[in-house]
C-alpha cells in the first residue's frame, strides 16, 4: 500500500495530523501551487506570494529531513491548476490507494476533498486539525443546549480547561477578561515601535517575479515585501511582539493614528493561521511574560483572549454553521460594495486610511476592520457576500473560517445574533475618540446632521431606525431607542433625508 500524505498551504507545521505515524522510507508527501486557489477570488498579491513562499521553504525544510516529497509548482508544465487535479495525477503516477489529509480550513475545500473518494477511487482519511486548541468535536459538545452561545463563556471554559492563568478555579487577578483597560484613546507621543521585517531571499524573489507576471491585476503591490516565511522568522515575529509592542498592547490595542498602521498588535495571525505558529504556544509565552513582569495583565490577557477565546470560537461556529451560515442575511442587505473599498478614494478620512493602509500592507488590525470598515458596510447596508469576499481577498491572514464569521455574525450581525449579542454599530463619536483621523476629514464628526456632518453620525441613526422592529427588543440597545425615541420629529427627517441622500450617492 502506498500512502500519499498531503499538505495544503496554509498547513505549513511539520506536527500537523497529516504527517503523524508517516513512513518516512515509503510514504509521498504532496505540496502543490495551483491557480484555483490563487484565483477563486482575486486575493491580494502579498497573500498569495506569502503562501507560495512560504510553501517553498516548508518543502525545502522537509527534504532537508529527508521527506519523500511531490511539489508541484504553479508554472510547472503539467500542473493542472486544481487540488484534485494533482492528486489524480499522483495516484497514477505512483500507484497511490490512500489518502491523508489533515481537515482543510474551508468548507468549499473539504466538499472537494470528500468526493475525492468516489471519483478517484482511493481510501480517504481526513484527520482533526490539531493546530488548533479546541477540536470541532469538542465545540460541538460545549455549544449544546446552548440556546445563544457567547464567546466569553466558551473562553472562560478554555481557560479553566487549558489552566492558562488561572489560580486554582479561579483567574488570577480576580477578573476574567480586562476588556475595560484596552481602550485608551492614543496620545500624539507615543513611541510606537516599527515592525518585524524580514528581507526576501532567492526563493522569495522568484515568487515575487512570479505573482507579479501571473497576477498583475490582483490588488496590491509586492515592493517591500517583508513578511516572515519560515518558521523561525515568525518565531522572530513572536518575540518582536513580547519584548517591544506587548507592554503597551493592552492599553492601546483599540487605538488608531494616522500614518500608524501597525500600532502596537502583534502581526502574528498571517502565520498562526498558516501554520507557521501554533496557538497555544502564542498564548503561553503570553503567559509567560506576564507572570515574569514584562508585560501587564490587560495586555496578556487580552491577547491570550484573542487567541484561546476568540480565534477557537470563530473557528468552531464556522464549522457548526456551515455552509448555511454563508447564505444569512438578517438585515436584507443588498447594497453593492462601493468602488472605493478597493481605490481608498473617498472623503472620509477614516475609510481612506483604513483603506489604503489594507491596499499597501494587505493588513489592518481589528479595530479598522471592525468599527470602520465592517461598521460602514453594516449601517450602509452592504450585501454581506459581497463584503466577505473583499474581506478575504485583501488580508494575509484571510480564511474563510475565520473570516466568515468575523464579517457575518460580528461586523454586520448578518446571522441575527448567533454569534454577538448587538450590533456593532456606531457613530463618527467613537471614532474620533479611538483615532486622531477625524482631525484631517472633510466632515465635521461633532454634527450630527447637514452636508458636511460626519455620515457616520446620521447612518447610525438611520440604521436603528429602519431596523427597529427587528432590533428594538435587543436589552443591549435600549438606551439607544430610549434616546432615538426623545428627539423631535425635525431631526429624525433630517437623519433619514441625509442617509438617503448619502446612500444615493454611494450608489
Amino acid at each position: 500500500m502506498t500512502t500519499l500524505r498531503i499538505i495544503l498551504g496554509d498547513q505549513l507545521s511539520t506536527t500537523i495530523s497529516s504527517l503523524h505515524d508517516i513512513d518516512k522510507h515509503n510514504d509521498l508527501i504532496l505540496m502543490c501551487e495551483v491557480n484555483e486557489e490563487a484565483q477563486y477570488v482575486k486575493h491580494h498579491k502579498k497573500k498569495i506570494a506569502f503562501i507560495f513562499s512560504a510553501m517553498r521553504h516548508f518543502a525545502e525544510g522537509l527534504k532537508k529531513k529527508k521527506y519523500n516529497l511531490l511539489y508541484t509548482k504553479l508554472t510547472d508544465k503539467e500542473n493542472t491548476g486544481s487540488f484534485k487535479g494533482e492528486v489524480k495525477k499522483t495516484i497514477r503516477q505512483h500507484h497511490i490507494n490512500h489518502i491523508i489529509i489533515t481537515h482543510p480550513g474551508e468548507h468549499r475545500v473539504l466538499e472537494d476533498i470528500q468526493s475525492w473518494e468516489t471519483d478517484l477511487n482511493v481510501s480517504l482519511e481526513i484527520r482533526e486539525d490539531n493546530r488548533f486548541i479546541c477540536s470541532t468535536d469538542e465545540f460541538t459538545k460545549w455549544v449544546k443546549n446552548r440556546k445563544q452561545p457567547r464567546m466569553e463563556h466558551f473562553y472562560r471554559h478554555m481557560r479553566k480547561q487549558k489552566t492558562v492563568l488561572m489560580d486554582d478555579d479561579k483567574p488570577i487577578g480576580g477578573k476574567w477578561n480586562y476588556d475595560t483597560d484596552n481602550r485608551k484613546p492614543p496620545k500624539s507621543n507615543l513611541t510606537i515601535p516599527k515592525p518585524c521585517s524580514q528581507k526576501p531571499d532567492q526563493i522569495t524573489k522568484e515568487v515575487i517575479s512570479l505573482v507579479n507576471e501571473k497576477f498583475k491585476d490582483h490588488l496590491g503591490e509586492l515592493d517591500g515585501f517583508d513578511l516572515a516565511i519560515t518558521r523561525d522568522q515568525a518565531l522572530k515575529a513572536l518575540e518582536n511582539f513580547l519584548s517591544k509592542r506587548m507592554p503597551s498592547f493592552g492599553d492601546y490595542q483599540d487605538a488608531m493614528l494616522e500614518g500608524e498602521p501597525w500600532m502596537y498588535h502583534s502581526h502574528i495571525s498571517t502565520y498562526l493561521n498558516a501554520g507557521l505558529l501554533l496557538p497555544m504556544e502564542c498564548v503561553k509565552a503570553a503567559e509567560d511574560a506576564y507572570l515574569n513582569g514584562s508585560a501587564p495583565m490587560n495586555a496578556a490577557e487580552g491577547f491570550i483572549r484573542q487567541i484561546l477565546g476568540w480565534r477557537e470560537y470563530i473557528r468552531g461556529i464556522y464549522w457548526l454553521k456551515m455552509p448555511g451560515y454563508a447564505d444569512m442575511n438578517f438585515f436584507n442587505a443588498t447594497r453593492p460594495l462601493p468602488s472605493f473599498y478597493w481605490t481608498a478614494k473617498t472623503d472620509m478620512n477614516c475609510l481612506k486610511q483604513s483603506i489604503s493602509e489594507t491596499k499597501k500592507n494587505a493588513y489592518a488590525h481589528h479595530i479598522q476592520r471592525l468599527m470602520i470598515l465592517g461598521n460602514f458596510a453594516l449601517l450602509t447596508g452592504i450585501d454581506p457576500k459581497q463584503v466577505s469576499e473583499w474581506f478575504l481577498i485583501v488580508y494575509t491572514d484571510a480564511y474563510e473560517w475565520v473570516e466568515l464569521p468575523n464579517v457575518y455574525g460580528m461586523a454586520l450581525f448578518a446571522d441575527g445574533g448567533y454569534l454577538a449579542s448587538k450590533p456593532y454599530a456606531a457613530g463618527g463619536s467613537y471614532i474620533n475618540k479611538m483615532s486622531n483621523y477625524c482631525k484631517n476629514c472633510e466632515y465635521n464628526v461633532k454634527k450630527k446632521t447637514g452636508a458636511d456632518a460626519c455620515p457616520f453620525n446620521y447612518l447610525y441613526w438611520n440604521f436603528l431606525a429602519k431596523n427597529k422592529k427587528k432590533l428594538e427588543k435587543n436589552h443591549r440597545l435600549a438606551m439607544m431607542y430610549s434616546t432615538y425615541e426623545r428627539m423631535d420629529e425635525k431631526t429624525k427627517k433630517q437623519i433619514k433625508n441625509d442617509s438617503l441622500q448619502f446612500l444615493e450617492n454611494l450608489t
